[in-house]
């Protein structure tokens, strides 16, 4: 018997406020972090904790995690039981679609790809992207 899982993922309104004080606070550049949360044949993916990260390049148009603040979120998560659901960050001046970059970058397949628009009002989707390209589109605000 093959087990399916749901693959949408659930974001809680209180992570997704932590997602936009965080967004704000660090605009004008974009800010980062982990999705962390447990996954479950009934619920599917449910994101129960917000890993900010420190944007190293601290830049309006791109991020990177340090490896070091890398290590720990998965340290964390492995801690807490949890798994690292989405790679997330801030679009503080551009919409909630991945950029080139972003699609060059996403080389996780397990994951979904998160972004936080603040440009013209506040929009998050997450994405499954596969050798750069989008292959399903979440819409969460």
């Amino acid at each position: 018997m093959k087990i399916c899982y749901r693959t949408d993922m659930i974001i809680p309104q209180t992570i997704i406020d932590e997602l936009i004080s965080q967004a704000r606070q660090d605009a004008p550049n974009e800010t980062c972090g982990y999705l962390l949360g447990i996954v479950s044949v009934a619920e599917g993916a449910v994101v129960t904790e917000n890993y900010w990260m420190e944007n190293i390049d601290h830049s309006p148009e791109h991020f990177s995690f340090a490896p070091k603040d890398q290590f720990a979120a998965l340290r964390y998560a492995r801690s807490k039981g949890l798994k690292i659901l989405a790679n997330w960050h801030s679009h503080p001046a551009s919409p909630s679609r991945p950029s080139l970059e972003d699609l060059r970058l996403a080389n996780d397949p397990t994951i979904r790809y998160a972004i936080l628009s603040l440009h013209e009002g506040i929009h998050l989707n997450s994405f499954k992207i596969l050798n750069g390209e989008v292959i399903d589109k979440e819409v969460h605000l």
